[in-house]
């Protein structure tokens, strides 16, 4: 039987970005990570439905030079240890001129994802928190829920929910796979 997932974004929807100017920017080290409050228990419960818990971030620093790798794959430690119920973190390092089908907005990080876990995208969630999250979500075939953090850039047009936190998404999440078990 395949199973279902929640795609996560990383910094936005796990942890906060440092915003500057509107624009939001991974920790500068895994020190300056914050994670979001009452996660690990909404991804526990997520997990006891019987989801796959999947994070797929962009991290174009690390080509751009701006960031090491040892920088990302610390940080993803870290979340990884705070947030245990996540099951695999998938991360591309390309920028946008490297035209690889990892990078959001093309959907391949979800169907990575999906093939190791043996994954129905129609009946998995991508929840992310800029336009590239929800473009990779539609492309996978999965439900798309946008978490609105009011940045200065341009916002999705088209998702299945949007919502101010990351708790509010996970929610959203929760309560529709407990009425479809009621019914």
């Amino acid at each position: 039987m395949t199973s279902r997932a929640v795609f996560l974004d990383r910094d936005g929807v796990l942890n906060r970005p440092l915003v500057r100017d509107g624009k939001p920017y991974p920790p500068a080290d895994a020190a300056s990570v914050e994670l979001y409050p009452g996660l690990r228990d909404q991804l526990q419960r997520l997990k006891d439905l019987g989801f796959r818990l999947i994070v797929v971030t962009n991290q174009p620093d690390v080509a751009r030079g701006t960031t090491s790798k040892q920088t990302v794959d610390d940080i993803n430690r870290l979340i990884a240890s705070e947030l245990p119920s996540i099951d695999k973190i998938l991360v591309c390092f390309h920028d946008n001129a490297d035209n690889c089908a990892c990078r959001k907005p093309r959907p391949g990080m979800l169907l990575e994802g999906a093939a190791a876990f043996d994954v129905d995208l129609a009946r998995s969630y991508m929840v992310g928190d800029r336009r590239g999250d929800m473009e990779a979500g539609i492309a996978a075939g999965s439900r798309t829920i946008f978490v609105d953090r009011s940045y200065n850039e341009p916002k999705p047009t088209t998702y299945d929910h949007r919502v101010t936190s990351t708790q509010e998404a996970l929610n959203i999440i929760i309560e529709s796979e407990i009425g479809h078990e009621e019914n």
